[in-house]
């Protein structure tokens, strides 16, 4: 059980840091005037998102859901486990939302400012928050 919960830590780990870095790549993007770097980032966006956000959020929730069968009568009947996958859902909204403007920006199609991006960026650290109080301190 200690494995599984280590690989879901570094899961949710590396799916954090995409969750903060693709969004700031937005910004940038979204600054962007000339050519050639509006196709850097789409590159990098597309990598960033398919190749390390994607695969560690799916990591998480598959490593989450092995830790939670291993004892579902004590997790099942945690408050603040439900809590934390709520939060857990509401990460996986951004995540879809960040392929939303991922699709906005490939299709050149992007409508918002790189202050829009910088608010969205903030996002995922409320639920960042929430998740390792509920996860650690278990407040209900």
């Amino acid at each position: 059980m200690l494995w599984i919960e280590a690989f879901h830590i570094i899961a949710v780990i590396c799916w954090f840091a995409a969750l903060f870095y693709l969004p700031r790549l937005y910004v940038y993007h979204a600054m962007a005037e000339d050519r050639v770097s509006q196709e850097r980032f789409k590159v990098m966006e597309r990598k960033l998102y398919w190749g390390i956000m994607t695969p560690s959020a799916v990591a998480t929730v598959v490593l989450g859901v092995w830790l939670i069968s291993m004892a579902p009568d004590f997790y099942l009947r945690a408050g603040w486990l439900h809590a934390k996958l709520f939060a857990v859902a509401l990460l996986i909204v951004y995540h879809i939302a960040c392929w939303w403007f991922l699709v906005q920006f490939r299709e050149d199609r992007n409508q918002r400012s790189h202050v829009f991006y910088r608010y969205f960026n903030e996002l995922p650290v409320v639920l960042l928050v929430a998740i390792v109080i509920l996860a650690v301190v278990k407040p209900f």
